[in-house]
């Protein structure tokens, strides 16, 4: 970025800087799912004006001092003197892609930080005891409450990934909990918590999904995929379980997304298996993919295989470190994403990034191995590219969908202004996101959700949790 445009965008942000556990209502019915969906705000006309755009298209660049119209869910023009509708004031704030997140088990969020510090407290027997506990309106809850925090975070894309699904029931109520938030997402259906790896998971949700999407889709906003178990979960699973299932989703024509050597020291030689085993394509994206040499690397690139990877789980679960770096240094899509709160506690995909850069620059022993702007990419153009939505979302330009948000850097932790990519990066918190924009409807102003009740989203969540904590005799 230039020095003019640093000093105009720093002169202009100093402008704007002078001008108990369960609640007693945790314990109320729990409302019932299709009447708390929010009703979403009409998509009209505006122009953000007068603010920093980080454009995230490397033709374009940042404007300093520059607009953004949008009209009926369209970009209309970027840049400076672009006007029309409702003027926003963007003075001193900057303007950005909503982030892209690319794998995100939204449905089990109501467990956030339950992963404890003993085996049998992990993360993988808590989702397995709880989630056979489940409901429809569980799932609802849950996934209701993730999207809540995803949109107040500056997320305008998900791919919850539903590998709790019970019933055809269990896969609308996360599709319902999308819908009503007004986030842009994909729902990958998946098989449900405890299904003996030896069975094939029930092909009935999701061909009743497939087969009625355009009443589920919510004008287009929402996609369909399968979230598959693979050939390999505790141990290997045999091919009259899992190809059945693969096969089903190609003959769906449905996206497939799969956990694939997701420990870096020993869960080895996977991906070379998928390959073999045509398994991999376009049509496919890797989750995790840690354990990959560079023959896999080149493997995955041959098939047009996308992947994504979550560091905060990754660390945290102790899997090892994502090869970000060989992955970029590829033609292979990639993305970042929140994977559990389980885990990871925090949502903030923000934090996840620069988390991402951080791991980089440390495996690198260097400062500038990944630059902030890049890893910003991997949240915004670069996811998009990883899910296939890089023609309609990730980036700021004429023609795509408008999905985007607006940071105000007037807080105390983003006060000083100094390189706008920087500071988005290493700073930015959900309270510092001021606007949410998803396909032309605004679902976050003022720092304020326009179409949620957060109380309602909290009681619910924790009366959902109480009940299954009942259920499964956990105090």
């Amino acid at each position: 970025m230039c020095e003019i445009c640093k000093r105009d965008f720093i002169c202009g942000a100093a402008a704007l800087g002078m001008t108990g556990l369960f609640s007693s209502s945790s314990r109320a019915q729990t409302p019932r799912s299709d009447a708390s969906t929010s009703r979403l705000p009409a998509r009209g006309e505006f122009t953000i004006a007068n603010a920093y755009v980080m454009t995230m298209e490397r033709d374009f660049g940042d404007f300093a001092g520059g607009s953004v119209h949008v009209r009926d869910g369209e970009i209309v023009a970027v840049g400076h003197g672009a006007s029309g509708g409702e003027t926003i004031d963007g003075s001193g704030m900057i303007v950005m892609p909503g982030l892209v997140e690319t794998h995100w088990h939204m449905w089990n969020t109501i467990f956030r930080s339950f992963a404890g510090d003993r085996p049998e407290d992990g993360y993988f027997p808590t989702v397995a005891r709880f989630g056979q506990q489940m409901t429809p309106d569980d799932i609802f809850q849950s996934t209701r409450l993730s999207a809540a925090e995803a949109i107040n975070s500056g997320m305008t894309f998900v791919h919850s990934w539903c590998h709790n699904v019970r019933s055809t029931a269990h896969a609308e109520a996360d599709i319902r909990a999308l819908a009503g938030a007004g986030i842009r997402a994909r729902h990958s259906c998946g098989w449900p918590q405890g299904l003996p790896d030896t069975q094939s998971a029930d092909q009935t949700p999701i061909e009743t999904l497939a087969k009625n999407w355009s009443s589920y889709s919510n004008e287009g906003l929402l996609t369909l995929g399968m979230g598959w178990r693979g050939q390999f979960r505790a141990g290997p699973i045999k091919p009259e379980v899992y190809q059945p299932e693969f096969d089903n989703a190609r003959r769906l024509g449905l996206p497939i997304t799969v956990h694939v050597a997701a420990a870096a020291h020993r869960a080895v030689n996977q991906v070379e298996l998928l390959y073999k085993s045509k398994l991999m394509g376009k049509d496919v994206q890797l989750i995790h993919a840690l354990a990959i040499t560079p023959a896999e690397l080149a493997m995955i690139e041959e098939s047009g295989a996308a992947i994504s990877t979550s560091p905060g789980s990754e660390l945290r679960i102790g899997f090892g470190f994502p090869p970000i770096s060989e992955i970029l240094a590829t033609r292979i899509p990639i993305g970042i994403s929140i994977d559990t709160s389980v885990l990871t506690g925090s949502s903030n995909m923000f934090g996840v990034l620069k988390l991402a850069r951080d791991c980089e620059n440390a495996r690198a022993e260097s400062e500038f191995k990944l630059t902030a702007r890049r890893a910003l990419e991997l949240g915004t153009i670069e996811g998009a590219r990883s899910m296939g939505i890089d023609d309609k979302v990730g980036s700021l330009k004429p023609g795509k969908r408008a999905d985007l948000i607006m940071i105000s850097p007037n807080a105390l932790n983003m006060a000083v202004v100094t390189d706008p990519a920087h500071l988005v990066l290493e700073a930015t918190t959900p309270e510092n996101v001021d606007t949410v924009v998803v396909d032309g409807r605004i679902l976050k102003r003022s720092g304020k959700l326009t179409a949620i009740d957060t109380s309602e989203v909290i009681d619910g969540a924790r009366t959902a949790l109480a009940g299954i904590r009942e259920r499964t005799k956990w105090r």
